[in-house]
């Protein structure tokens, strides 16, 4: 593989969101995820005995989940190809694919790319906004995972006592700080035209229908699938807003 030049000024962002380390870090990152997943499998068929579960219920146990990934993966690889023109191949894998949550990552890729005066995908989105952008995302992506690792178990012992006291706080505080954190997001963005409210209110409508219809008629798949679809049916709306 021939390395090619890298210029920080440069708007063909293509030779850094395709360098080779790029690509070896991400196969390093799928090579230690699969060598995860042969130690979980071997460490089910050790412990299933032990659990009075037969091979044959374990294989349907692996299989259902397997199917039931289906519909997530689908709509997490919507969102890897929308990505790709701006992050890259090997940067979508190891932070969409793998650790990173899309919201979270494009908005900190914007707001990176904001603090140099540029924005993501305009022309003044070079290879130096990219790699800030990049490290953005990476570093916000470490301290997730540390403190995620550092936190949780001091937070499961006032979770414990919490729902000792109030079960439902536990129930409500999530769930509320998601819908604060997610609400935040569509604002910024619903703000920015007509075109991008009415790519936001086809997204929703879209996503609700999913969600009446999954509840309605008992369709489990349909509210895994219906972030593929709301993403689709968002996509349309948006290329029509903005040809009109």
């Amino acid at each position: 593989m021939v390395l090619t030049a890298v210029d920080p000024s440069s708007t063909d962002i293509t030779p850094l969101i395709h360098h080779p380390v790029l690509w070896a870090s991400a196969v390093g990152v799928f090579a230690v995820v699969i060598l995860q997943s042969v130690i979980y499998f071997k460490a089910i068929s050790k412990a299933a005995p032990a659990a009075d579960l037969s091979r044959a219920q374990v294989a349907g146990s692996v299989r259902s989940g397997a199917v039931a990934a289906i519909g997530p993966s689908l709509a997490v690889a919507l969102i890897a190809i929308s990505l790709l023109p701006l992050f890259g191949t090997p940067a979508v894998l190891t932070r969409i694919g793998l650790v990173g949550s899309a919201a979270f990552d494009v908005a900190a890729a914007g707001i990176s790319a904001g603090t140099q005066g540029a924005q993501l995908g305009g022309p003044s989105y070079t290879q130096k906004i990219f790699a800030i952008a990049f490290a953005a995302m990476t570093i916000g992506g470490l301290v997730w995972m540390l403190t995620a690792l550092i936190l949780t178990p001091i937070m499961s012992k006032g979770d414990a006592k919490l729902r000792k006291v109030n079960p439902a706080v536990m129930a409500i505080v999530p769930t509320a700080a998601l819908l604060g954190a997610f609400f935040t997001l569509a604002f910024q963005e619903v703000l920015k035209s007509p075109a991008h409210l009415g790519t936001m209110v086809a997204s929703a409508g879209a996503m609700a229908i999913c969600l009446v219809l999954a509840h309605k008629f008992r369709l489990p798949w349909l509210r895994e699938w219906g972030l593929g679809v709301a993403i689709i049916v968002a996509l349309s709306a948006a290329y029509f807003m903005t040809a009109a």
